[in-house]
């Protein structure tokens, strides 16, 4: 199976499919010629009988991934990002109520900690996980974890400085993957080589204007993305990450019909929290600009 993006370019399991054990395509057990060549066959009705009224074979029985391991890899890796984000998101507001404007002060230095501390693991552990050949559910949990650090801190700051920010980038930010997968469970929204192609030079020129900020920043000490070129620039942003959504929905639904390991599921999870969170980070973005910050 070919992946799109490079979370899965180094996984040859995942590319040419998993040789795991086969099973009847009624699912209810090992195939009969599979058993027969290896020298047993029931002599009896009733030993025909007790093996077809075994229960469907599912992914713990065959090591195979299934939409299960998915779904619950991809639960516990964005589960820790907003559970995490939540705590250090508040963490101005609580020690503002509890200590006044000493208190808030503190809490503002902890979220800046936790921020950067967040953004260098994160981007650390993110690179582990693209480039380690064997999937590890600890290190996407990791990931996820410095992730919400970064989250956290940044959510907290501006929602220090602009209330109720953090919850609108929230909720933009859902329902925008949930328009997403709708569309996508109705066929409405899917990839193709041409627009993989154009996605491809969007990131590459998206990644240079990155730098080209960065840079500006450093020198000027203001930033290009204000105003409608922050805006443009956002909302092209918003529409990359749309469509890169849709291709971890077709990684996941590939992975699970190639029957790769189980252990895959966390790479899936990893690649659709890496998309989750730049596009909460886009959509805060936007709403800053729309709101003077």
């Amino acid at each position: 199976m070919a992946r799109h993006n490079i979370v899965f370019g180094r996984d040859q399991a995942v590319q040419q499919g998993h040789s795991g054990p086969q099973f009847s395509q009624s699912g209810q057990g090992p195939a009969q010629g599979a058993q027969w060549s290896s020298g047993f066959a029931p002599e009896r009705p009733e030993q025909l009988e007790a093996m077809y009224a075994r229960p469907a074979a599912t992914g713990h029985h065959t090591g195979r991934m299934s939409s299960r391991d998915a779904l619950n890899a991809i639960t516990a890796t964005l589960g820790t990002v907003m559970v995490v984000g939540f705590v250090v998101a508040m963490t101005p507001a609580v020690f503002g109520f509890i200590g006044g404007a000493e208190g808030a002060q503190l809490g503002l230095v902890l979220a800046t900690g936790a921020m950067i501390v967040g953004l260098i693991g994160g981007f650390i552990t993110a690179l582990v996980n693209i480039f380690k050949k064997q999937p590890s559910p600890a290190l996407v949990l990791a990931y996820a974890g410095l992730e919400g650090l970064f989250l956290g801190g940044i959510s907290g700051l501006m929602e220090f400085v602009r209330p109720g920010i953090a919850l609108q980038a929230v909720f933009g930010t859902l329902a925008v993957a949930g328009t997403v997968l709708v569309m996508y469970r109705f066929g409405i929204l899917r990839t193709s080589p041409k627009l993989n192609k154009i996605f491809g030079v969007a990131i590459v020129a998206y990644l240079l204007f990155m730098l080209v900020n960065i840079g500006y920043m450093l020198m000027v000490g203001d930033s290009l993305r204000t105003g409608w070129i922050g805006l443009v620039i956002g909302g092209l942003a918003v529409a990359m990450a749309s469509y890169s959504l849709v291709m971890d929905f077709e990684d996941v639904e590939r992975a699970t019909k190639a029957g790769v390991p189980r252990v895959y599921a966390w790479r899936c999870a990893f690649g659709l929290a890496v998309t989750m969170i730049w596009l909460y980070i886009e959509i805060l973005r936007i709403i800053a600009i729309l709101r003077g910050d």
